[in-house]
């Protein structure tokens, strides 16, 4: 078995890192491909907006010809900027059953790390700021929700026996709408007094409108949690170009207080298992297969949602409540899936709590010294 560093200019190479989980999942009910182009453009450092600033590399561990493993190293620059901290990422940790091979991988982004000034090793990680965190350590029998990592349930031994320790967990759980009527009540009082109000959109138009206003609103609702930092606006439209391209505006909210923005709430229906159907691709007809979708997807993702500390306990957090169950109800959701809540936001994790979310999924952060 050797090591190799994939090069990313070589397609064949690149190729050959992005297929090895479609022959390790085979048959797996629950795991959900990449769009098609999706990890192109991540490994793709003329075009993608991390290596602007950061850097990153890509690992296989190959055996006669044959894949058995891989891993990006990344080390975020602008993350240890705000934090103060030298901390390089794992990510795309993809591995047989075989703690030789798994080795070779976690030895290999150490050294990485170490070579670019790091002192510590976190991850699973991922390249944006949205991407899905965490190694799935509950949950291996459900669905995951769009864009969060799935994984198979030996992982952990595996990232355990490489000398990693626990850094969060991030939960994720169903809200069934059924919120009380004196809720719904409360929330109306609280719009009766004029100081709140709701905005809502009826095109993606609208939506990009208000991009930049909740990216500034996004950051001050999130800054102080552990895993926050800034993007750069080229990374931050990135972000919101792909929300866009799976959002229904419709359920999409701003909430208001005297004109300001106050808080938000993102959803969007789960189209993995159309994904699921066209193994990722978009080309020729998978994209019709996506788009009906987007149309009658029963389940959706509330993966935004944020209440600025200035406006809780003025009515804020009712009417952030109510928004929610009237964007499930609206849309003829059977349920909602409230997505990666860090357990150390003790805030967030009670807010979800009163309104009855079940927990029914982790994901764990791990980190090593170096």
């Amino acid at each position: 078995m050797q090591i190799k560093t994939i090069q990313t200019s070589d397609k064949k190479e690149v190729n050959r890192f992005i297929r090895f989980p479609f022959e390790l999942y085979k048959g797996n009910p629950y795991w959900v491909p990449p769009l098609q182009g999706e990890m192109e453009s991540v490994m793709n450092r003329q075009t993608h907006p991390f290596y602007t600033h950061s850097n990153a590399d890509f690992f296989t561990v190959e055996d006669n010809g044959k894949t058995l493993g891989r891993i990006a190293v990344l080390k975020n620059e602008n993350f240890c900027k705000h934090h103060q901290a030298e901390v390089a990422f794992f990510y795309y940790f993809d591995c047989v059953d075989d703690l030789q091979v798994s080795q070779m991988l976690f030895d290999a982004a150490s050294e990485w790390a170490r070579s670019h000034t790091a002192t510590l090793l976190m991850g699973p990680k991922g390249f944006l700021r949205s991407a899905g965190q965490g190694l799935l350590v509950e949950g291996f029998d459900v669905l995951p929700a769009m864009g969060i990592p799935y994984n198979l349930s030996y992982y952990a031994r595996l990232i355990e026996a490489a000398g990693f320790e626990k850094e969060t967990d991030h939960v994720s759980g169903y809200l069934n709408h059924h919120l009380t009527p004196k809720l719904h009540q409360a929330a109306d009082r609280v719009l009766a007094r004029g100081q709140f109000s709701i905005k809502k959109f009826n095109s993606r138009k609208d939506m990009i409108s208000m991009v930049p206003i909740v990216d500034y609103v996004h950051k001050k609702a999130f800054e102080n949690n552990p895993g926050f930092y800034p993007s750069t606006p080229e990374e931050f439209d990135l972000i919101a170009k792909n929300i866009i391209a799976i959002a229904d505006p419709r359920m999409i909210k701003i909430i208001m207080h005297n004109g300001d923005v106050a808080g938000f709430v993102v959803a969007y229906r789960n189209i993995n298992q159309a994904i699921q159907k066209t193994k990722g691709r978009l080309y020729p007809f998978g994209w019709m297969t996506l788009l009906n979708a987007k149309r009658t997807a029963k389940t959706a993702d509330l993966n935004g949602l944020g209440l600025l500390p200035e406006y809780q306990g003025l009515g804020g957090n009712v009417l952030l409540y109510s928004e929610v169950e009237k964007v499930l109800a609206s849309s003829g959701m059977v349920s909602g899936e409230i997505v990666q809540v860090d357990e150390r936001n003790f805030r967030s994790r009670s807010d979800m709590e009163f309104m009855e979310v079940i927990w029914n999924k982790r994901h764990r952060t791990y980190k090593k010294s170096l």
